[in-house]
């Protein structure tokens, strides 16, 4: 749309954002860059021992190393299947309880203690049951990232659906709107900034979970690539997953937000 529709006001404000925007991604880009460097330079000059910390240098060496022998993609293709899956079941399975929880005060009030001590249970604990309950295959892993993430994105959607409008609520109820419309036309329509966190936090609870999971039971992946790294003391391969799982999970957050800004286009 050309400048000729907008006030000069409307067009210095707009200016004023674009400018904010370009300053936030070059400060994170510049914190990256700070950070990286300096760890480098600890590494170098051996204020810090790399062998311990190791450095970006030797964490690019590495990756290199893994590509060329065929294994860099196929561990990141295993953890990033098992998170991916398990965050989406999580999120669905989250927010058809949610629906259920938010339909029904009593099933609600019901279940409400239960969920608030399942959230609590230490999950790394239940690790021996899950392997006996499901095996030792990638269901165990998904189930664990299942574990982990959907008691939150279960409350998380339940809150976001209670903290509607309560007189839109009384409207919708008072024109003799069912549950169901009440869901579909005003609830689901209102709530999508919860459900847009709820995946913003679902995503960090899905690498959790899955990492989790690879350190239990796992063969392949980069929690695998984690846990053999500091049994055998290839501290360099421990800091290179590590920081893969760094890249993977700010590329599916910055994949959430893209999908945020759409939405609230629309």
């Amino acid at each position: 749309m050309k400048n000729v529709n907008y006030s000069r006001e409307h067009i210095a404000y707009l200016k004023k954002q674009k400018r904010k925007k370009i300053i936030i991604l070059l400060s994170r880009v510049l914190i990256l860059i700070a950070i990286l460097g300096i760890w480098e330079l600890c590494a170098q000059l051996k204020i810090v021992d790399p062998f311990i910390t190791s450095s970006p240098s030797r964490v690019a060496v590495t990756i290199g190393d893994l590509y060329k022998e065929g294994k860099l993609f196929y561990h990141i293709g295993i953890t990033l299947m098992e998170t991916l899956a398990g965050f989406a079941i999580a999120v669905v399975l989250g927010y058809a309880v949610a629906i259920v929880l938010w339909a029904s005060d009593s099933v609600r009030k019901i279940m409400e203690p239960y969920i608030v001590v399942l959230n609590s249970l230490p999950k790394i604990a239940l690790g021996p049951l899950i392997i006996i309950w499901i095996g030792t295959g990638y269901e165990a892993i998904i189930f664990m990232t299942v574990f982990v993430a959907v008691i939150v994105c279960i409350m998380n959607m339940l809150a976001g659906f209670i903290e509607v409008d309560k007189t839109k609520l009384l409207l919708m109820r008072s024109m003799g709107a069912s549950k169901a419309m009440t869901l579909r036309k005003l609830i689901m329509p209102a709530s999508l900034p919860a459900l847009m966190n709820t995946l913003k936090v679902a995503v960090g609870l899905a690498w959790i979970g899955s990492i989790m999971g690879e350190y239990i039971v796992s063969k392949a992946g980069l929690g695998y690539l984690i846990v053999y790294g500091g049994q055998v003391f290839k501290l360099d391969l421990v800091m290179t997953a590590t920081f893969i799982l760094c890249v993977l999970a700010g590329g599916m957050y910055g994949v959430i937000s893209l999908i945020e800004k759409f939405v609230n286009k629309h």
